[in-house]
């Protein structure tokens, strides 16, 4: 795990936020326990290290429950009287099963023009469906990736010129938001570029999705790794030595990830994951049984 990879606040002792995480880790040990939200199977390596003791060889360390996954449940979308369907799920109820790539970045995620145009050029060449949600830019750093602003884009101004008309028949852009949960529970999506916030990885997981992991900020080049390396549910994208992602390589990763061998495998262990990650929480699996301890832990004796 290369140092880089930390979030960047704790690379810098001079950021306002390194004395409060600073404070914050050199405190984790005095804590009654850690409450996780992951599930054994999903990170046994790391859970095992942890519960081991290898992280505090000179104290004792505190319980961890493991308690996910915790995420949003699908909306139930029969029945009279419920809310209007989302424009987007309506478009993939056309789409065949398991064709369509869907790219979300996060509440926060933004781009430069100059790489959204390149992944709009990468997806254009992959010659796949696609479901792209599209946030407003606020720079033209290509390295700036948080905002929390929320403005809708002008898409025809971010966009190729003629890009929306050209790929109407194969894909749909939204602006800004979209049911993410929905989504991926949808039967038309095949894949997922994720900028591996935690809950998008869970959400993706138990959806069984595999993913191509595209980390912005925060903690997501640590949770890349993860994916990547340890659970196999992923594959990487490479970046060019300013940080842009090239169009090429997004075609490269979209083609792998729905339509080549490289692809069907982690399609295949995404729905291995998913099986595991539905038992966790039945009569004797194991974030029950995490959730049970926690909840003994809480009596007064």
């Amino acid at each position: 795990m290369p140092a880089s990879y930390l979030p960047d606040p704790v690379q810098d002792r001079e950021d306002q936020f390194y004395p409060d995480i600073l404070e914050i880790c050199l405190n984790l040990p005095k804590s009654k326990g850690f409450i996780m939200n992951t599930f054994e199977c999903l990170e046994s390596t790391l859970i095992k290290t942890i519960t081991d003791g290898l992280c505090l060889p000179d104290a004792p360390t505190p319980p961890v429950y493991c308690i996910g996954p915790l995420i949003a449940s699908p909306k139930n979308r029969g029945g009279e009287g419920d809310e209007a369907v989302d424009p987007c799920l309506s478009w993939l109820d056309a789409q065949p099963s398991e064709s369509v790539v869907f790219l979300c970045f996060g509440s926060g995620g933004v781009f430069s023009t100059k790489q959204v145009r390149e992944i709009a050029i990468g997806l254009e060449k992959s010659g796949q469906k696609f479901l792209w949600v599209v946030r407003q830019l606020v720079s033209e750093d290509i390295n700036k990736h948080l905002c929390m602003e929320y403005k809708d884009p002008y898409l025809e101004a971010l966009l190729p010129q003629g890009f929306l008309d050209q790929n109407k028949e194969r894909a749909l852009v939204v602006k800004s938001w979209a049911p993410q949960v929905d989504v991926l529970n949808h039967e038309s999506i095949g894949g997922f570029v994720t900028h591996c916030g935690w809950n998008s990885v869970l959400e993706s997981i138990c959806a069984g999705v595999p993913m191509v992991a595209w980390p912005l900020y925060a903690e997501q080049r640590m949770n890349k790794v993860f994916l990547v390396e340890e659970m196999k549910l992923a594959m990487p994208k490479e970046e060019l030595k300013d940080g842009l992602v090239s169009a090429a390589e997004v075609e490269k990763r979209v083609k792998a990830l729905m339509a080549l061998k490289e692809g069907r495998v982690l399609r295949e262990r995404s729905r291995k994951m998913k099986e595991e990650a539905m038992t966790v929480w039945s009569e004797c699996g194991s974030s029950m049984n995490a959730f049970t301890n926690l909840a003994e832990s809480w009596v007064i004796q």
